[in-house]
């Protein structure tokens, strides 16, 4: 069955962080930057009409959550990191329906002149 990614959403673009994921040794040591885009699938249509933060979820909320799942612990694969932000965004939100995410490393140990290395994973609440 084709789960449906539709409907309102927060987005959070670009979110920049420093860790030590990754396969390599010197990753461990050294660490990287990283790169962490978000779309959260949530009915925004209360928050729309009456204008009121607790009709909604904070995206600063998000951000918060999505940093220290982030940092919690080392991981070797960036599939990992994102299933570990999902995990703990569908803890922290109930009303998250569907989350997107994507995780980018720019600067992964590989021979690439230009680009990124990436993951995105696409998770609905009742897969859990």
């Amino acid at each position: 069955m084709t789960k449906d990614f539709s409907g309102d959403r927060i987005i959070l673009s670009d979110l920049g962080f420093f860790g030590y994921h990754g396969v390599m040794p010197e990753e461990a040591v050294l660490g990287q930057r990283f790169f962490v885009d978000l779309v959260c699938g949530v009915d925004l249509g209360q928050a729309g009409r009456s204008d009121e933060l607790e009709q909604s979820i904070s995206y600063a909320e998000i951000y918060e959550v999505a940093k220290a799942a982030f940092e919690a612990q080392r991981f070797k694969l960036i599939e990992a990191v994102g299933q570990h932000i999902v995990d703990r965004l569908f803890e922290a939100f109930p009303g998250i329906r569907w989350i997107e995410v994507r995780v980018r490393k720019p600067s992964a140990p590989i021979a690439m002149v230009a680009g990124e290395a990436a993951i995105e994973l696409h998770r609905h609440r009742d897969d859990r």
